[in-house]
């Protein structure tokens, strides 16, 4: 995808790009109004708390028993493709019951003794608790998700939500945040942010919440802004939800994006840009020109 288009510029920034001389640096936390976004759970688990279909089966499990105890589970590229699995998710009040189900007890017994045999000693910590993984949290009533590495084809980076489901730490988290994020992460000016302050792996999108998100410039917003953010949010989920069970892969390959979903990806773009400039920008370099005139301040 062509990001920039080529014209005379006054000053060439250490980012190759039209800009002040500025160079981006981490931060701990977003400084412009966004949510906080953070990874997903570590499972740190020898592959005992993650699940297949098929291993899921073999638990013997009721289905109250299954409600309780097994979640589904995304990293990238489970979110990106569409792939099933899913996690033991026991809950300290619960753990009695759980670890009076053998397979289940198997399992946390293999995560016990995993850590206890790492030479770390926060690992070995762990093992204290190994029926839960390194962190335990999901939304409470969905989940933003960002994978942390995709394709550097598409033209909008994959984000989306989960719900009554779990993350780890191959993507990063805006647990329970105001739907709007996610109008900022899937616009093309998040995106040639991301092309050029975040890493790569080979031709992949490396995605960072203390580089890519946490730095991003963006105005601040009016309620009545965000409402118009949630709103095209929501148009882009409605747009994806007529073309289920198609994957996030399938919606967005390079030159086949369908025509509403492309229209309310258009919608999102409009509304978003119009609020840096009062309309839209003609091309890449001039987002990227915009975004570090903001960020120097």
């Amino acid at each position: 995808m062509r990001l920039l288009d080529d014209k005379e510029v006054s000053n060439i920034n250490a980012y190759l790009v039209d800009g002040p001389d500025v160079v981006v640096q981490r931060a701990s936390k977003p400084t412009n109004g966004l949510s906080i976004m953070s990874y997903g759970n570590k499972p740190l688990d020898d592959g005992n708390l993650l699940l297949s279909s098929e291993e899921v089966t073999t638990l013997n499990l009721t289905s109250e028993q299954q409600g309780r105890f097994i979640k589904r589970i995304y990293g990238s590229r489970e979110f990106i493709k569409g792939l099933k699995r899913y996690c033991l998710w026991i809950e300290n009040e619960h753990l009695q019951e759980a670890l009076g189900i053998e397979p289940i007890r198997q399992r946390v017994e293999g995560v016990r003794a995993m850590r206890l045999a790492s030479r770390k000693p926060g690992t070995r910590a762990l093992a204290e608790r190994a029926h839960r993984m390194c962190s335990m949290y999901k939304g409470k009533s969905y989940t933003i998700v960002v994978p942390r590495v995709s394709s550097g084809n598409r033209e909008f980076l994959p984000v989306g939500i989960i719900k009554d489901a779990v993350l780890t730490d191959k993507a990063f988290a805006l647990y329970d945040a105001p739907l709007w994020n996610m109008s900022v992460v899937a616009s093309r000016i998040h995106l040639v942010w991301v092309a050029t302050v975040g890493g790569r792996l080979k031709t992949d999108f490396s995605y960072s919440n203390v580089w890519c998100w946490n730095t991003f410039p963006i105005p601040a917003l009016t309620d009545e802004n965000k409402a118009e953010l949630t709103r095209c949010a929501e148009g882009i989920l409605s747009a994806r939800e007529v073309h289920a069970p198609a994957t996030i892969a399938d919606l967005y390959a390079p030159g086949r994006m369908l025509e509403n979903l492309q229209e309310a990806h258009d919608r999102n773009d409009e509304t978003l840009e119009r609020i840096y400039i009062g309309r839209r920008f003609r091309d890449g370099a001039e987002r990227l020109a915009k975004l570090f005139e903001m960020y120097a301040g």
